[in-house]
């Protein structure tokens, strides 16, 4: 299996532009920005409840708390949520009926109750990156565009996995796409 590319600016905005004609596009929109924005895996994304990203006063949390048993590899971990992301989850959230704190925060066309399973969810964000065109794109798309963008940024390696929550910097760097413009601007240090 070919690893995730990381999105471009160009192509996670088109990517973002053909979500806005599908049928879920809110839904869909609010998915990918949490990989893109905060770095979850797609089965954490699968597994959020709306009590995870909103409080008891209906309010977007700065940090989601994802316990052990909901990560990879068993190492549980804080989530932090940019202010982008936050507004983001907000819309969403506000765009639907919530019966429970504890129903499933991305669900299936089939049910408001139903989460996605990361299988699924998986082949959504394939068919999905498809239909937009996008060649190489994946379900890990999202998180490897998320380490990429920081990387560039001069975020430390350090940074980076905590943030991915890998516990040896070498499984973090494996993410991080060097591209030309990362390298035009490095340059441009000396």
């Amino acid at each position: 299996m070919a690893a995730a590319k990381s999105l471009t600016h160009a192509e996670l905005e088109h990517a973002l532009a053909h979500i806005s004609t599908t049928t879920f596009a809110q839904r869909d929109r609010a998915m990918l920005l949490v990989m893109v924005l905060a770095g979850l895996r797609v089965s954490e994304v699968a597994n959020l409840r709306l009590n995870d990203v909103r409080d008891a006063n209906g309010m977007i949390r700065a940090e989601i708390y994802l316990s052990a048993n909901r990560v990879k590899h068993g190492h549980a971990r804080t989530v932090y949520v940019s202010t982008r992301l936050q507004e983001e989850l907000r819309s969403y959230i506000n765009s639907r009926k919530w019966y429970e704190d504890t129903q499933p925060l991305f669900t299936t066309y089939s049910s408001p109750r139903k989460a996605f399973t990361p299988n699924v969810l998986s082949q959504h964000f394939y068919w999905l990156f498809k239909a937009a065109s996008i060649k190489g794109a994946s379900s890990h798309s999202g998180r490897k565009t998320f380490l990429t963008t920081l990387a560039a940024k001069g975020v430390s390696v350090f940074v980076l996995a905590s943030l991915a929550g890998h516990r040896n910097i070498s499984t973090t760097q494996r993410y991080i796409t060097v591209n030309d413009e990362v390298k035009r601007r490095a340059v441009e240090l000396v």
